[in-house]
């Protein structure tokens, strides 16, 4: 692995697996304990619509995917604060919206020759330099929200009905909160690709969890255990010629599998001493 971090292309790929993972710790935490995994898939499959607006137009993929996704979440906030009896309607319409309004745009693109999977199972061996200062930044945007609003972040997390009675903005924190999943699925996209998105966004956050008394501490578990899982599986496909994306998340599925395996085989052997 060493060797390989020679070239630029792998030390690219290694930063942007760290500034992805540090976002999926901080925004995964709060999509886990605020029950919006769905939403964010949603919110993935759209973001599909700004990759083929981006060719479509000859537009740079990664500011355009973010407007168009940032654009298609507050249009989610907004129908399912006024509509939340019809959410998974709602949502379930603009993912497949999304997807097919990218796929024809790509379709009628003069010229269209992009390899339709990068962007499907992530193209992390092919981050720019430019891309990774932009996702630099979105993750200091993103920290820096998260740590200004924590406490009402927090109260809204676990009891929105609580938050509501200190007086603690709602609504506005979640339009927030879906605009940075927004910005997070997009930059997470160029990791491991809209289809595997969901795993990178829940998985660290349901391990980090498991051994921690705060939301604060979930987050950053969360971000090492990103990092760890995107380190792991670069190595993997480096060494075995195989997908970056999909190493990543079977690096973060197997983990989840052994750790639910080892918790439900204790829970048992400790009933049955009982």
């Amino acid at each position: 692995m060493i060797e390989a971090l020679s070239y630029d292309f792998m030390q690219h790929a290694l930063a942007a697996g760290i500034l992805a993972g540090i976002a999926c710790g901080i925004i995964g935490s709060l999509v886990v304990v605020n029950r919006l995994v769905f939403l964010s898939g949603g919110i993935a499959h759209t973001a599909y619509g700004g990759v083929g607006l981006a060719f479509f137009m000859g537009w740079p993929v990664l500011p355009c995917t973010i407007g168009f996704t940032l654009s298609a979440s507050l249009i989610m906030a907004v129908i399912t604060q006024r509509l939340p009896e019809r959410v998974d309607t709602i949502i379930g319409v603009m993912w497949a919206a999304g997807m097919a309004f990218g796929i024809i745009l790509l379709d009628i693109t003069p010229g269209y020759n992009v390899d339709l999977m990068s962007f499907l199972f992530g193209s992390i061996l092919a981050v720019p330099a430019s891309d990774l200062w932009i996702m630099l930044g979105l993750d200091i945007i993103i920290l820096c929200v998260v740590l200004l609003f924590y406490k009402d972040f927090l109260a809204m997390s676990f009891d929105r009905d609580f938050a509501r009675a200190r007086g603690v903005p709602v609504m506005i924190l979640n339009i927030v909160l879906l605009a940075m999943t927004a910005v997070s699925v997009v930059m997470i996209i160029r990791v491991v690709g809209l289809i595997l998105v969901i795993a990178l966004l829940t998985i660290p956050p349901y391990l980090a969890e498991r051994h921690v008394s705060s939301l604060g501490k979930m987050m950053v578990a969360a971000a090492l255990w990103s990092i760890l899982f995107c380190c792991i599986g670069l190595y993997i496909s480096y060494q075995f010629n195989i997908t970056s994306g999909a190493s990543i998340i079977a690096c973060a599925s197997v983990c989840f599998f052994g750790v639910f395996m080892y918790e439900t085989i204790a829970k048992r052997l400790l009933n049955a001493r009982q």
